[in-house]
């Protein structure tokens, strides 16, 4: 499983935050014009044009995305109670009115 994200992404700041990604087995990808392995890998995915609307982008392990930070939260969180791993939710979550999270 694999999360792309940004550096200046508040989405992707939060869902770091509540989650610990490592402890869930989720590779988390950070998008830099710099990182070609990060962006051929959203490449092979198809999803550059999703990345360029929206990030955070969670990619499963039968390849199918989730692009929708609420719909990407829920599933962490199931993620985490089957992992044993606590987390906590950030009520109502900050929005991205500045545009940051896209690639």
């Amino acid at each position: 499983m694999t999360l792309f994200t940004k550096e200046d992404c508040s989405l992707c700041g939060q869902l770091k935050q509540q989650f610990d990604l490592s402890a869930m087995n989720v590779k988390v990808e950070v998008l830099t014009q710099d990182d070609s392995d990060a962006l051929a890998h959203l490449a092979w995915h198809s999803l550059v044009e999703t990345a360029r609307k929206s990030l955070p982008i969670l990619v499963l392990d039968d390849s199918s995305t989730i692009a929708d930070y609420k719909n990407i939260e829920h599933h962490l969180a199931a993620r985490a109670d089957q992992h044993g791993v606590s987390f906590s939710i950030t009520p109502g979550g900050q929005g991205c009115e500045s545009g940051s999270c896209s690639f």
